[in-house]
């Protein structure tokens, strides 16, 4: 493991088995497998993560991800978001500094992305949390509330995240907009303060979790990527990542 002799950093993936477009959705077969194997085996080629966890809500994920040889924790299925679920399944690794939170529906991740994300954090004690950005490249991306767009400050640390488009162009762009991708790190205390913070006016208003964080004055890193990795919200999109597996294979 590559963590320093005082770091302890972990990936932990959140499976919960509700969701109001796909239902079951860590369960759907892909290629022969449960979506959340596929995101736990590309995970478990990281070389920066001391240790890793499912972290789900339901007995059925948690006996399927106990078969396929994953380290599965069962959480409440009462919190009022992943950043909760976090906290609850960090209790289980007493000696994490850091957690690099790995959604459960991106089955093509990259692995030396999420050990890119660790490094940043935990090479820097002030640091508190860091995430990730990329290029919009198509216009009607911008336009997408789906999509979520973060602007940066000069030293890599996001300014802001919205659904509409940032920042606006008055004039022509002088760099592209950056696109959100929703991987996160955090360093652990600041996790466990974070979750008692009550929910803010602009995270209320956008629906964006992290706006929480700079509304306190937190600095969040931003690491900018060319990989934008395929997510699973559909079943129709499973039917997509599919076709990508079996033909990389």
């Amino acid at each position: 493991m590559a963590s320093a002799r005082l770091q302890h950093i972990i990936g932990l993936i959140p499976a919960r088995w509700g969701s109001s477009r796909f239902p079951g959705k860590p369960l759907h077969p892909i290629a022969g497998k449960p979506l959340v194997q596929h995101v736990w085996e590309r995970v478990a080629r990281c070389s920066r993560l001391d240790d890793m966890a499912i972290a789900t809500d339901d007995e059925r994920i948690l006996g399927a991800s106990l078969a396929f040889g994953a380290k599965a924790i069962m959480t409440s299925p009462g919190h009022p978001s992943g950043s909760d679920r976090l906290a609850e399944a960090v209790q289980a690794f007493p000696s994490a500094t850091h957690i690099v939170n790995i959604q459960g529906d991106e089955p093509l991740i990259d692995p030396a992305l999420i050990d890119r994300l660790a490094d940043v954090l935990a090479t820097d004690p002030a640091l508190p949390m860091a995430t990730v950005a990329c290029p919009i490249d198509r216009e009607e991306d911008l336009d997408n509330p789906n999509i979520v767009k973060v602007v940066l400050a000069g030293s890599g640390d996001a300014l802001y995240f919205s659904r509409s488009a940032i920042p606006f162009a008055r004039n022509s762009r002088i760099s592209p907009p950056l696109r959100h991708l929703g991987i996160y790190a955090y360093r652990r205390d600041f996790l466990a303060n974070y979750v008692r913070w009550k929910p803010t006016p602009l995270e209320l208003t956008e629906s964006l979790e992290q706006l929480r964080a700079l509304e306190n004055g937190a600095k969040i890193r931003v690491i900018l990527t060319d990989h934008v990795s395929v997510g699973v919200d559909t079943p129709e999109q499973a039917a997509q990542v599919e076709q990508i597996l079996l033909n990389t294979h």
